[in-house]
């Protein structure tokens, strides 16, 4: 980390934002960014541990998978009551969900879902008569309740408008530090810093992603997806 973030680099001021609300901040305060930015795109462990927002597989709470409280769409709502269809779009494109039409399907005809727990069994149900009973590497309802979380918070939409954003936001020398932990927005971060319209403005520090060691990801296990990629402006 020490490698890629601008030396004596210290936050300005703390602002409780999208990060797609970077530059309208920026515009209004008149200020550039002269350290960087350094975009963490993982879940807090906090919001992925509190039963209560939805995220958890063994919660009894309803499905909610919101990351602003205030927002109107929920997974609920998106669970409940889109056709089969869209369901499945929302699975393949955002959970690279193999078996999407299917798995849509047979969620809409047991739903209603009032919690995390019944959707993830429900999940499990389905993929463990898929599989005759092989076991499984990860919980089954793993990339369909990723999908979700992704759909309902538009994360890959606002990271790809951020990052258009950035360079026109950055001082000569200040860096773009992002943090990925699954590989749809590995590949977004990628690609931007690599659009050739980019090119005489961005200088990659990264060639390859940076990746967490041994030791990190014995001390904090959910680092062991992440991967560092950092730009910086000419």
């Amino acid at each position: 980390m020490e490698a890629v973030i601008a030396p004596g680099f210290t936050p300005e001021a703390l602002v409780h934002a999208n990060f797609e609300e970077i530059k309208d901040y920026c515009k209004t305060q008149s200020i550039s960014l002269t350290g960087g930015v350094l975009m963490d795109l993982g879940l807090s462990s906090i919001q992925l541990d509190d039963p209560e927002r939805g995220f958890n597989f063994e919660s009894s709470a309803p499905l909610d998978m919101r990351l602003n409280p205030q927002a109107d769409l929920t997974a609920g709502l998106v669970v409940n009551f889109y056709p089969a269809s869209k369901l499945a779009d929302i699975f393949y494109e955002y959970g690279e969900e193999r078996k999407s039409r299917q798995l849509a399907q047979y969620i809409v005809n047991k739903r209603p879902f009032n919690s995390c727990r019944e959707l993830a069994d429900a999940v499990k149900i389905f993929f463990a008569k898929q599989s005759s009973g092989k076991s499984f590497r990860i919980h089954p309802a793993t990339r369909a309740f990723q999908a979700l979380r992704i759909y309902v918070n538009r994360e890959l939409e606002v990271l790809e408008s951020t990052l258009n954003d950035l360079p026109d936001l950055l001082a000569p020398g200040a860096r773009i530090v992002v943090i990925s932990f699954h590989s749809l927005e590995d590949r977004i971060v990628k690609n931007a810093f690599k659009n050739p319209l980019l090119k005489d403005r961005l200088k990659i520090l990264t060639k390859k992603p940076i990746m967490a060691g041994e030791q990190e990801t014995l001390d904090n296990p959910r680092s062991r997806s992440a991967k560092l990629r950092a730009v910086e402006r000419l």
